[in-house]
């Protein structure tokens, strides 16, 4: 008899499982219970039913009767059970492999979200003990803690992570953590910004040059409480670049920022890499694709099932790395892990779409003042037509979130005759907080019932965004991703002529990302609307737009909103601005950032071609 080549992990969700609110439907129906071993446990007093991986069989009747859908059973290949690195307890997430840092280089990580990259990230900074799946060793006493300390640094002997995992046991590494929630910075830290910097900083010349790098110096005197997202994420990304450590490490670091605060910020983490004229350890954790391009010089790719597995796979080359994540296959491995490769071809504009009508906005003004300052968005005169999609391109402060409140009806413009179109609107706002309680499903059903019903609407909306996956779970409990995806699901199921999206990418991996793209871009072309976009995701613009506003100005001061105009024209004035070029991947046509001065750089802006070269295959 042939040996058996898979091996099997069952995964049973904590917040999900509620034993005490259901029949057990799962110890009942389970034949391997039926044959009278304890397959599925479930004791009077547990919170969470406890399935046995070796008496499993694998049939996944449990599964499907499970009302609260907790359960998952996951077949994987039997190889990979020797290079477990970590499992929260039983039935609980598994980590396979982990990524090696190099020192005097930049590692990417990209991945789905709730696929292990955080937890790597806990391991490598020494705040979780990698137990190699043994995780009833870890939780008994020190003695058997430290044997299996012994048996990490056997298990990673002869690679670079024992070395590695060598100064994280003797305590000389020391490692800084950007996190990955930078709005909760304000509870756990008080004071103004200069106080909380002045007190980390390691060395002034370096502190003073973060501080113009990420646009700080304004900022010293104000108070932690009162910054932005945006202004957070700066604060959290100095707090780390300004000390001195051998390892750092940043998750998500271009959250909340625009496109010219990302470069910036992939500019002073790449600084870090040989900071004091020694070679340091970074990692990032990135879904905006091209930052990661652009700041990373190695890439590890993170695969398997969300909130069940992950695998780490091998470094690759930036290009390669990015290119196998978007394709869903991993050639050294043989290996796909998605059955649908993403690619960004620009033929996809919906050029051939005869429009059905064309509707005009005069040129407005809008006044915004407070008790310090006064900012004044000028909006000149433009036009828009069915079928097509718009993208607002700028920096933060400079009036895109403005002009969509204008248009959804909740600003009026300084000029008295001066008015929006009038049509339906559906607008997601850029932020989200829900305010009723029940369910996904029970919210769902109350605002947008209509669309629920319609199977073109599940083909195209419900079904990609995976909805059927969140549909029980209370609206409160939903992380941030779960949310954005909630909110997009109600605007695209609301009937509009007009759709409003402000920031549609916040909180999505890279994959939702791409998705969302898809799935806005399906139904405005499908149902013949219109829809404006405000996004900082180069990426996810450049896929969405068939024609752009771009604002130039100050911001926070004066700005002004041109004329909508085409994709390639917008985008060459647009990155003008920025002073950076983009081209194009041959494999998958994504935009990549040219790195500054390199010779395509500098070629394509003698040219003028700033968006891409006249010679890409696009």
């Amino acid at each position: 008899m042939a040996e058996e080549k898979l091996t099997r992990i069952a995964i049973v969700q904590p917040d999900r499982c509620k034993p005490n609110k259901c029949k057990q439907e799962c110890r009942r129906i389970c034949p391997v219970v039926r044959l009278g071993r304890l397959c599925i446990e479930v004791t009077p007093t547990a919170r969470v039913a406890l399935i046995s991986e070796t008496l499993c069989n694998g049939c996944g009747m449990c599964v499907k009767r499970c009302p609260f859908r907790a359960i998952s059973i996951i077949n994987l290949p039997r190889e990979l059970h020797s290079h477990t690195i970590h499992r929260y307890g039983a039935n609980g997430f598994k980590l396979h492999r982990l990524p090696c840092p190099r020192s005097g280089q930049v590692l990417g990580l990209v991945g789905t979200n709730g696929i292990g990259k955080s937890t790597a990230l806990k391991i490598l900074a020494g705040k979780e003990q990698p137990n190699l799946g043994r995780w009833e060793v870890q939780n008994s006493r020190s003695m058997e803690r430290e044997g299996l300390w012994r048996d990490v640094m056997d298990y990673f002997r002869g690679s670079e992570l024992q070395a590695y995992f060598g100064r994280i046991a003797e305590g000389t590494m020391r490692v800084l953590i950007k996190p990955q929630y930078v709005d909760q910075i304000p509870r756990a830290v008080q004071g103004s910004v200069g106080e909380v910097l002045s007190t980390k900083r390691s060395n002034v010349d370096v502190y003073e040059a973060i501080l113009d790098a990420l646009d700080l110096r304004r900022l010293l005197d104000r108070n932690l409480q009162l910054l932005s997202g945006g202004e957070l994420q700066r604060f959290a990304i100095a707090v780390v670049a300004i000390q001195d450590a051998d390892t750092y490490m940043f998750d998500e670091p271009s959250s909340y920022l625009d496109i010219k605060q990302r470069l910036s910020a992939a500019h002073v983490i790449r600084d870090l890499v040989s900071q004091g004229g020694e070679a340091k350890y970074v990692l990032v954790v990135e879904h905006d694709l091209a930052v990661l391009d652009y700041l990373s010089d190695i890439v590890c790719c993170l695969y398997g099932v969300s909130s069940a597995y992950g695998v780490v796979t091998l470094p690759y080359s930036v290009r390669e790395g990015i290119n196998i994540f978007l394709a869903g296959f991993v050639p050294t491995e043989n290996l796909r892990f998605r059955t649908e490769a993403f690619t960004f071809y620009m033929g996809q504009r919906p050029d051939v779409v005869e429009a059905r009508r064309s509707i005009t906005y005069p040129a407005m003004t809008k006044t915004m003042t407070d008790e310090t300052s006064q900012f004044t968005l000028h909006i000149e005169a433009g036009s828009f037509t069915d079928s097509s999609i718009i993208v607002l391109l700028g920096e933060n402060g400079m009036g895109k979130t403005t002009f969509i409140r204008m248009l959804a009806g909740l600003l009026a413009a300084d000029e008295p005759d001066a008015s929006m179109p009038q049509m339906s609107i559906s607008y997601k706002p850029q932020r989200i907080t829900p305010r009723s309680t029940g369910t996904v499903w029970e919210l769902l059903q109350s605002r947008i019932h209509e669309a629920l019903v319609h199977p073109q609407f599940k083909t195209d909306v419900l079904n990609p965004m995976n909805m059927d996956a969140i549909r029980d779970h209370e609206l409160q409990n939903l992380s941030g991703g779960e949310l954005q995806r909630v909110a997009l699901v109600l605007a695209l199921g609301t009937p509009a002529d007009l759709y409003l999206f402000d920031e549609p990418s916040a909180y999505l991996d890279a994959e939702q990302r791409i998705i969302a793209a898809k799935v806005i871009r399906r139904f405005i072309l499908h149902t013949h609307k219109t829809a404006f976009v405000v996004e900082h995701d180069f990426i996810m613009a450049t896929y969405l737009a068939d024609r752009v506003i771009v604002y130039d100005g100050t911001p926070a001061v004066e700005s002004v909103a041109h004329a909508p105009q085409s994709l390639v024209s917008g985008m060459n004035a647009f990155l003008r601005q920025l002073q950076i070029t983009f081209r194009r991947d041959p494999t998958n046509h994504r935009p990549r950032i040219n790195k500054l001065a390199s010779v395509k750089d500098r070629e394509q802006k003698e040219s003028g071609n700033y968006f891409y070269d006249e010679d890409d295959d696009i």
